[in-house]
């Protein structure tokens, strides 16, 4: 009898240690780019794959990758520009699986909007003036600075500024700065109480189709829990063609997470999400904030995507 269980209290224990090893927390910013992972959640497709996922919001996208490595998060969602930064500053980390690229549509909605009283016409016209960035060298800030250089403005022309997605209401109407780089739906917020206008969607013009987000995880934890990464994947190939082509889930899913009133949430189609995440999509970024000098090291695009 003893003998029965211990065999017993043996095999509970094993059971105890796999499910803790597919117990997963998923930390993103309150914006649409995780959205197959919040609907992998609310469609119960995690758990149809065997995994045990939570969503954990995180106030600010640089403070992902160090969220990761305490493990406080298991998969992080940050931009392509935080993720470059931490690994080119020695943080051992690696992308698993994509979650949203650029389109027509998010580019669309990318703008820097001008307060009233400045007239922006053409490129140039940014010169001197103060541009408030929901953080400098961030996903945002490094897309203007590239169109800048496109177009022929050197962006130490331009007086750039932090200024968070919840002030920039306020401070364009304060004059504290001339100009925000933002996106919708704030974009909609202050055309629709008359605070300015939009001086240039440059993200349009660029008409790049690279990642914006991408899941990450540790270096450490990818390479113990490939099975566990391969089961994620199977499950975010199901959940991004109901992202893609499912306003109502998607929009619910996106809602519920971000907090945002659902019929906001469905007035702006969410970002398009791409499961798939090959090395050579970072080349541009690479390029990009090596250009700007944001990296140091010479970054090799084999070694950023678990194969």
């Amino acid at each position: 009898m003893k003998k029965i269980l211990a065999s017993i209290a043996f095999s509970l224990a094993l059971a105890g240690s796999a499910a803790a090893q597919t117990k997963i927390q998923i930390g993103c910013t309150a914006t649409s780019d995780c959205a197959s992972a919040m609907v992998a959640v609310d469609e119960g497709i995690f758990k149809k794959h065997g995994l045990d996922v939570e969503m954990t919001p995180i106030g600010i996208n640089s403070n992902i990758p160090a969220a990761i490595l305490s493990n406080s998060i298991q998969i992080g969602g940050p931009t392509s520009t935080v993720f470059l930064q931490a690994v080119d500053g020695g943080l051992d980390l690696v992308a698993i699986a994509g979650a949203s690229i650029m389109n027509p549509v998010s580019n669309g909605n990318i703008t820097a909007f001008v307060r009233n009283g400045i007239t922006i016409k053409e490129p140039k016209d940014f010169v001197g003036k103060k541009v408030g960035a929901p953080g400098l060298n961030a996903f945002l800030h490094v897309l203007f600075v590239k169109w800048l250089v496109e177009k022929g403005v050197d962006p130490k022309s331009v007086n750039f500024v932090e200024v968070t997605f919840p002030t920039m209401s306020d401070i364009i109407k304060s004059g504290g700065v001339d100009a925000v780089l933002t996106a919708e739906p704030l974009v909609t917020r202050m055309l629709n109480a008359g605070l300015g206008s939009v001086g240039a969607r440059y993200a349009v013009e660029l008409a790049r189709t690279d990642p914006i987000i991408f899941y990450a995880a540790s270096r450490e934890w990818a390479d113990k829990n490939a099975a566990t990464i391969k089961k994620f994947r199977e499950a975010l190939d199901e959940s991004a063609q109901i992202v893609n082509s499912d306003r109502e889930k998607a929009s619910a899913s996106i809602s519920k997470f971000t907090r945002q009133p659902l019929e906001l949430v469905k007035a702006m189609p969410p970002n398009q999400s791409e499961p798939v995440l090959k090395p050579e999509q970072l080349a541009w970024w690479i390029d990009v904030m090596s250009s700007q000098k944001m990296l140091q090291s010479k970054l090799d695009t084999a070694k950023l995507v678990l194969n």
